[in-house]
């Protein structure tokens, strides 16, 4: 048995924000990818990934069935026999490794699945981001459902706002681009409950609720607009901001020995960085009006080039 590929995401812009309904860009991401394979020789990695499916698989039988309703039976028998989620996407990296898992038993197992094929209205856009929610918070205790969401359908979702969610276009690469967008690799694993914790009790602050209505989520929706708008000059003036916005008020979340590399790249204009995911780890995004230049600006890193402009 082997099932189809799916593949990681990039939350562009919506960290944190569309929580608080800010607007957000969700892209598929094709270097990385998972499938649902059964084990002929188990490896550790594939006797871990198989215990955690027997677990996952509880769950999904006491989901409301209202919700979805999966093949209990023939799942718990393909995991008895050793199925695993074969993945190469990191966790922790904050590049979807759980949505991808997610879409996959999804796919594989949901009865009267709706399909890519279809014909995606809004109304069965959300249906699936909350089926996706339910099931993906098994993981995190509390999800949007948009990262499996990405990964099942792999196109570029547009979050306009909770409730409104819509497939979208977004500006065609140009390959010889000197703008990009790209991950840094920040070499910690990052979990995305105690970052979601923190970032709930902060939320407790009347101060940070304004700030994130009146800034973060600001240049947010401002970020989304440019991009799909294709207007790169404005779009580098947002990203500024919010790079700014997170490092005065995200500290928690970026990685502490990053906050001095944050800080070069908003004084010297030759890159902007922002969370990808949840942070406290994993990977980083970067943006920069030109790569040849944030490439000698960050020497020591690794980088990996997702967009060109």
């Amino acid at each position: 048995m082997k099932g189809p590929l799916f593949y990681s995401k990039i939350l562009l812009f919506g960290e944190y924000g569309i929580i608080k309904d800010s607007k957000g860009l969700s892209i598929p991401y094709n270097f990385y990818n998972g499938a649902l394979k059964v084990a002929e020789n188990p490896t550790e990695t594939s006797i871990k990934s198989n215990a955690s499916l027997k677990h996952f698989a509880d769950y999904l039988e006491n989901i409301n069935p209202e919700l979805v309703i999966f093949d209990i039976e023939t799942l718990k028998a393909d995991v008895e026999a050793g199925m695993y989620f074969d993945s190469s996407i990191p966790q922790g990296y904050g590049v979807g490794s759980s949505g991808a898992l997610v879409a996959a038993l999804y796919d594989q197992y949901a009865q009267n699945k709706i399909t890519v094929l279809e014909n995606l209205t809004r109304e069965k856009l959300l249906q699936l981001k909350t089926i996706f929610a339910e099931m993906e918070s098994f993981f995190h205790g509390k999800s949007s459902g948009l990262d499996p969401l990405n990964s099942y359908l792999s196109i570029p979702i547009l979050i306009n706002s909770k409730d409104n969610i819509e497939a979208t276009g977004i500006p065609s690469q140009k390959a010889d681009g000197k703008g990009a967008v790209f991950l840094l690799d920040s070499g910690v694993v990052g979990e995305t409950a105690p970052m979601v914790h923190i970032f709930m009790e902060n939320m407790k602050q009347e101060g940070f609720r304004n700030m994130l209505k009146n800034q973060f989520i600001k240049h947010t929706d401002a970020c989304v607009d440019d991009f799909l708008k294709g207007d790169i000059k404005s779009l580098f003036k947002n990203t500024k901001q919010l790079s700014k916005v997170v490092l005065n008020h995200f500290k928690p979340m970026i990685p502490l020995q990053f906050h001095e590399l944050w800080k070069k790249g908003l004084d010297t204009n030759d890159y902007y960085l922002k969370l990808c995911g949840s942070g406290g780890g994993g990977y980083i995004l970067g943006f920069t009006e030109d790569i040849d230049k944030a490439k000698v600006s960050l020497v020591d890193y690794k980088l990996e080039v997702v967009y060109n402009f």
